[in-house]
């Protein structure tokens, strides 16, 4: 007698056998969505459960149509079985994103997962999903996929939170198109956008200063008291000094003034206007200017220029004197057919729309980023492009660390 055929394996069958013949799996696939759709008034959460979890082992063996059906036909859900949203989830975009894009039911946890275990395709079509939170938000933002975040930037549902926004613009400096996406964000606050100025095209440029260049009026009349305070104590408290100079009206250093050799700030800038700036110079008018040098080196090194116009505004100077200042660091006014040149004509456009109150708000916060910030450890970083210990660092030295990353071979 001969020996009993051997069973087949399922799996075998699905492989060996044509879809097209498998109407009884069609309409059992049909049937248990339809249950797992069900009120909770028809079915329990333990009966849903079990329904959900024999659906996946059938989706496993499922074609991509027959797959695709059962995502549309629980996309409207507001619960679903996890082991069936973890499956689904994670299929091919064309059937994830049914879900992706349009159930309810998913939880942060889910999509967080999903965006792990995934790919690009995925985080894409995630990141225009509705309402998506700040949790989720920042679980695509770690990827750095410029495409994703512009895709964040641009969902005006998606919440953003700040340290999503500046790891946003810390990548921005090597992906400048996320600049201008970025700047409509309502989460941007005046920090990230200062800090953005250094690495954003001209439009981007007159948004910060036309949105961001905030006036300090308010703490001025809040603190006007305190100043005579501190005076008493003779500034001893170098908290409140710090925070104060940030406030007061005054911008030039007038203990630099009696110790300089030239007799102003403008006699200064007209003699670096003559013989051209070198480094001892530049220092000087840092110092008279009241800001660090390190600061008045990163803005007369800045290639669009209008740091220059933000200095000499904030300063009290003359456009003569912003006409002087250019000429010291060997810009040209003209082109060589004679035209005005158009870096020269933005950066007078920049002196004039800005008040005198709001560049110095712009620039004393340059000053505080990018110079008393500025500790062995973050020099050390910045050299090392050192990014992933951003984290230990306070803001104005993550500040510091991003702005002049460009500056030591990055």
């Amino acid at each position: 007698m001969s020996d009993p055929a051997p069973v087949q394996s399922s799996e075998a069958l699905a492989q060996e056998a044509p879809t097209a013949v498998f109407r009884s799996r069609q309409a059992l696939l049909k049937r248990l969505a339809d249950v797992v759709s069900l009120p909770a008034s028809r079915v329990n959460a333990f009966e849903r459960a079990v329904t959900g979890d024999l659906l996946v082992e059938m989706l496993r063996l499922a074609s991509p149509q027959e797959r695709k059906r059962v995502a549309t036909r629980l996309t409207p859900l507001a619960e679903l079985p996890n082991s069936l949203a973890r499956m689904l989830l994670r299929d091919e975009p064309a059937i994830a994103g049914i879900l992706i894009e349009g159930c309810v039911a998913l939880t942060d946890a889910d999509l967080c997962a999903c965006a792990a275990d995934t790919g690009t395709e995925h985080r894409f079509l995630m990141a225009s999903r509705r309402g998506l939170s700040e949790v989720v938000t920042e679980s695509l933002i770690a990827f750095d996929e410029s495409p994703v975040i512009e895709a964040v930037l641009r969902n005006p549902t998606a919440r953003l939170s700040q340290p999503g926004i500046e790891a946003i613009v810390s990548l921005s400096r090597t992906s400048p198109d996320l600049c201008p996406h970025l700047l409509k964000r309502p989460e941007l606050r005046p920090s990230g956008a200062y800090v953005m100025f250094w690495w954003c095209g001209d439009e981007e440029r007159r948004t910060i200063l036309q949105r961001f260049a905030v006036s300090r009026e308010v703490l001025q009349e809040v603190s006007e008291d305190v100043f005579a305070m501190a005076a008493e104590e003779n500034w001893q408290d170098p908290v409140a000094r710090k925070a104060l100079q940030f406030i007061e009206r005054r911008q030039r250093n007038r203990a630099a003034i009696e110790k300089s050799p030239y007799d102003s700030l403008e006699h200064a800038v007209a003699e670096a206007a003559k013989a051209g700036l070198n480094p001892e110079l530049a220092a000087e008018i840092a110092y008279l200017a009241g800001i660090k040098p390190l600061t008045g080196a990163k803005i007369m090194g800045d290639k669009g220029g209008e740091p220059l116009a933000i200095l000499c505004k904030a300063t009290g100077m003359s456009r003569l004197d912003l006409e002087h200042l250019w000429r010291s660091v060997r810009r040209p006014e003209t082109t060589p057919d004679g035209r005005p040149d158009p870096d020269w004509a933005r950066v007078q456009v920049t002196y004039e729309m800005l008040a005198v109150d709001r560049a110095q708000t712009v620039l004393r916060y340059w000053n505080w980023s990018l110079s008393s910030a500025m500790s062995p450890a973050l020099m050390k970083a910045i050299r090392d492009g050192d990014e992933d210990a951003l984290d230990q660092y306070s803001a104005p030295e993550r500040a510091a660390m991003m702005a002049l990353a460009e500056n030591f071979g990055r």
